[in-house]
C-alpha cells in the first residue's frame, strides 16, 4: 500500500500552522537523520510505501501531539478544511451542496485520490451517515481517527452538526472501520 503525498503535505501544513516551521524542519530533519527516505522531497504526486509513512506518522505523533492518536481525529479535521474549503484541492466536491451524493461517492474518490489500496463505502439512511473503510492491509489507527475527523468537518463545511459512533474499528481491534454518523441538522 502506498500513501500519496498529499496526505504527507496537508500533515505539513497543519504542523506549520499550529507548531510553526522551524519546528517542522527541525522535526523532518532528525526524521530524516533516523531515516533516509525523508531526504527525499516529498511532492503530491510521491506514493509514500506505507511502512515509511507509519514511521513519519509514529514520529509525529511523539514530537507534536504527546504521543496521543486522537489527535488523528485533529490532523482529519485540518486535512478536510485544506481540502474542501474553498481554493482548496478538492473544493469540487462540495459544489452540488448534497451531502448524500458527497457520502456516497465523494468519499470513495477522495479516499482513492489519497491512498491505492483500501475501500470506503458511504451511505446516508434517514438521518445517518454511515463510512465503511475495508480492504486496508496495516491496521494503524491513523487511517480510522484521520478519515472519521475528516468526514465530521466535511459534515461541518456542509453546515451539518453530527454526532459519531464507532461501530468497529482499528481503536477496537476490528479488521475495518465502520462509523455512524448522526445527522443532527440536515
Amino acid at each position: 500500500m502506498n500513501v500519496k503525498g498529499t496526505v504527507f503535505i496537508t500533515s505539513k501544513a497543519g504542523v506549520i500552522v499550529n507548531f510553526g516551521e522551524d519546528k517542522w524542519n527541525s522535526f523532518i530533519t532528525r526524521l530524516a537523520a533516523k531515516d533516509s527516505y525523508f531526504k527525499n522531497v516529498i511532492m503530491s504526486v510521491t506514493l509514500i510505501p506505507v511502512d515509511k509513512f507509519i514511521i513519519f506518522l509514529d514520529e509525529m505523533l511523539k514530537e507534536f501531539f504527546d504521543n496521543d492518536p486522537t489527535r488523528y481525529i485533529f490532523l482529519g479535521r485540518v486535512a478536510a478544511k485544506f481540502a474542501l474549503s474553498p481554493g482548496g484541492l478538492y473544493h469540487s466536491y462540495l459544489l452540488k451542496k448534497d451531502v448524500s451524493q458527497f457520502i456516497g461517492n465523494g468519499m470513495s474518490q477522495l479516499w482513492n485520490s489519497y491512498y491505492d489500496e483500501g475501500e470506503v463505502k458511504g451511505w446516508v439512511d434517514k438521518n445517518v451517515a454511515h463510512i465503511r473503510i475495508s480492504g486496508i492491509p496495516v491496521k494503524h489507527v491513523y487511517f480510522e481517527y484521520l478519515n472519521m475527523g475528516y468526514v465530521k468537518q466535511a459534515l461541518k463545511i456542509f453546515g451539518i452538526k453530527s454526532n459519531e459512533k464507532c461501530v468497529r474499528g482499528f481503536s477496537k481491534g476490528d479488521n475495518e472501520i465502520y462509523y455512524q454518523f448522526e445527522l443532527l441538522n440536515p
